[in-house]
């Protein structure tokens, strides 16, 4: 057994103390030695902080660092209009940046917007709208613009996740160092640097689930605190995750009941006396916690549930739940996602080189945990995590390719179908991460004793007794991890740098507004709703970038996101919705301008309360921002409008479209003739309005 520093009732630091690593979570802290049972549970006593304050902030800035590296293109360059992409998923974690400062400055909801979808508006508790970050960040957005603010959240999110993990583990281990490789592995996974890449706020801001980790063992284990203060704590983070992701605090809540009855079995199998002695403080700090939760979200939820443009059914597809899983070979293959790259590239993504597969672990950081579970088999700390991690890997794996997985039947539960089942990869990781800070600890500290070096140079005699000779020990001691374990933990993260290098710092390029937006859409007077080209609805989403750094100065009649699917679209607009994804998607023959098609874009435009329709004419956007064809998007348009628009500001702009006459249908030939390549864009509408 090893000596470790523990707390006292008092706070102060008795120093030699045998703790039994072969306990449960957390040691349970039960006073066993040697398999012999105590007295009874001593919850005061564990191992002191590794580190100290001083430990955290070294932690903390050396996490900046690497998140800033990360980030690097935009902070050397023009972080206020520089992101991974003006477009995709980019765009509307922008929107949803700029959203709450614009609210909380104009008296708006917070949690409904008819902004976008005009006039039925965005539930933004149904989507992904990250709202506590985006208020957290509001004096950002409002000095500086969202895509700064948005740049701040992207590299906090790293390094507030990864300092998240260093707080749980500096808890139960000796060795700071140990603890700072955990919030490596947790903070700067594969899974979180895709996540970042993609732009996924929302699943790449991880700094809760360490922290309920820590609340749970203060609940269930050591209940050193009383318990309102325990419950408080876990209702703060409950509400805190609610408004930063719904589909992560479920899955959070999904582990944290499955660890708990692990956790529970297996104490109530070997100890049951502790079971009835805990009891009563945990259910008292759980009433607490959950009632607290509830008073707080009761109407958040109901509006998630029955508010303004609340969804319903499946939320990202029609009747299909399972839409991206891992597979076993995901976890150890350095391939990444090679498959959607091309997709990326076109409709709006991260356009650098292809990233790692979500389900990717550092083999490092995994054969670390592996090792630790096989070799550390009394603490139960390890046994826990390494079950949780097992049971949220086979979770994740994909159903339908020919062998039975969990996902298969867990799909079909209300809400827990609407989660991407890939996304339970970051408890994997979290656990993976606790596993191997854990071993590094263990190892670093089997080796100072039992090593090469027990007798090396930072051994000596010292000729002094009491308290000095003992503070003398405990620095060599600590010499001695440091010159152990750090090649254990550059040996564990070298396979994830070499993953994760070829986008490493990731690639941004320059927020691109077309010039009618950056000149005319900052100035439109109020109660505006502007049809963009392409529409974001059809998943090229880059007018979301363009309506929030024109600071929401018009609303949009369309959107991206779960809300941006046909089957939501009301009946009599549904046809024209289907028309417009068409006309600006160039992936299935393009809609015609039949009396059919274009009556029902009419009827679309009609229920949308569109007044202004805008086509940029500028072959200088990116090719994510462009659409089908600018001509053919301009000879579409004015066949449903009637009338030629106005040529401002390199675009085509058709205002007051309510007045607009009556549609001119054109034969297919003559559309084609009109709108080929041979003929100027600027001689389209005329084409059109001509006849045959």
């Amino acid at each position: 057994m090893a000596a470790e520093r523990s707390l006292d009732q008092d706070g102060n630091q008795d120093v030699g103390q045998d703790v039994d690593h072969d306990a449960d979570l957390a040691g349970y802290q039960a006073g066993t030695r040697g398999g012999e049972a105590s007295s009874g549970p001593d919850p005061t006593r564990r191992p002191a902080p590794a580190g100290g304050p001083r430990g955290l902030i070294l932690a903390g800035a050396s996490y900046l660092v690497l998140a800033v590296g990360l980030w690097w293109g935009v902070w050397s360059s023009h972080p206020t209009s520089t992101a991974t992409c003006g477009c995709g998923d980019a765009a509307r974690f922008l929107w949803f940046t700029e959203w709450p400062a614009y609210a909380l400055t104009h008296g708006h909801s917070l949690f409904w917007s008819p902004w976008l979808f005009h006039p039925t508006g965005i539930n933004l508790l149904d989507d992904t709208s990250v709202l506590a970050l985006g208020v957290v960040l509001a004096p950002v957005t409002l000095a500086a613009g969202p895509v700064l603010a948005m740049n701040v959240g992207l590299t906090l999110a790293p390094a507030l996740s990864a300092l998240a993990m260093y707080l749980l583990l500096r808890r139960w281990v000796a060795w700071a160092p140990t603890a700072w490789l955990g919030g490596v592995a947790y903070g700067f996974s594969p899974f979180m640097v895709t996540e970042l890449a993609l732009n996924q706020t929302n699943i790449a801001f991880l700094v809760v689930p360490p922290l309920l980790v820590m609340v749970l063992e203060d609940l269930l284990v050591t209940q050193r605190r009383p318990p309102w203060r325990t419950g408080l704590a876990l209702a703060t983070l409950v509400i805190v995750q609610f408004f930063l992701s719904t589909e992560v605090l479920l899955i959070s809540a999904i582990s944290a009941a499955l660890g708990t009855a692990l956790l529970v079995a297996w104490t109530w199998t070997h100890r049951p006396d502790d079971v009835r002695t805990r009891l009563p403080h945990a259910w008292r700090s759980a009433v607490i916690g959950v009632g607290v939760s509830v008073v707080v979200l009761a109407y958040p939820l109901w509006f998630v549930l029955a508010g303004p443009a609340h969804l319903s059914g499946p939320i990202w597809s029609q009747g299909a739940t399972s839409r991206f899983g891992t597979t076993p070979s995901s976890f150890v293959s350095p391939s990444g996602l090679e498959a959607l790259r091309p997709g990326m590239l076109r409709l709006g993504g991260y356009q650098g080189p292809v990233l790692a597969g979500f389900g990717t672990v550092g083999l490092g950081i995994l054969a670390l945990a592996l090792m630790g579970v096989v070799f550390g088999r009394g603490d139960r700390r390890r046994w826990l995590f390494g079950a949780l991690g097992g049971v949220m890997a086979l979770i994740s794996l994909a159903p339908g390719r020919g062998v039975w997985v969990p996902w298969a039947a867990l799909q079909h539960i209300p809400w827990v179908g609407d989660i991407v089942e890939v996304r339970f990869v970051f408890v994997v990781t979290l656990c993976v991460a606790i596993l191997a800070g854990l071993a590094t600890d263990g190892a670093a500290d089997w080796l100072a004793r039992h090593g090469p070096f027990r007798h090396g140079p930072f051994q000596h005699r010292s000729s002094r007794h009491g308290s000095s000779q003992h503070g003398s020990s405990q620095h060599r001691s600590s010499q001695r991890k440091s010159l152990l374990a750090w090649p254990l933990i550059v040996l564990a993260v070298i396979p994830t740098v070499i993953v994760l290098g070829p986008n490493v710092p990731l690639t941004v390029r320059p927020v691109v507004l077309p010039e009618w937006f950056s000149q005319v859409g900052p100035t439109l007077s109020a109660g505006q709703v502007v049809l963009t080209y392409p529409m974001p609805s059809s998943g090229l989403q880059a007018s979301q970038a363009w309506q929030a750094v024109n600071g929401m100065t018009w609303a949009q009649a369309s959107g991206g996101g779960p809300g941006g699917q046909a089957f939501r679209t009301a009946p009599g607009a549904r046809a024209g919705f289907h028309a417009l994804v068409a006309a600006s998607l160039p992936l299935a023959a393009a809609p015609l301008p039949t009396p059919a098609s274009l009556a029902s874009v009419r009827s679309a435009l009609a229920a949308w309360q569109v007044t202004t329709v805008v086509v940029p004419v500028q072959e200088d956007l990116p090719l994510v921002e462009q659409g089908r064809s600018t001509a053919y998007a301009v000879g579409f348009m004015t066949a449903v409008l009637g009338r030629a628009p106005a040529l401002s500001h390199r675009a085509f702009v058709w205002s007051d479209v309510a007045s607009a006459p009556a549609a001119t249908p054109v034969a297919s030939r003559r559309f084609a003739d009109c709108t080929g390549t041979a003929k100027p864009v600027r001689t389209v509408p005329a084409c059109i309005l001509d006849g045959p």
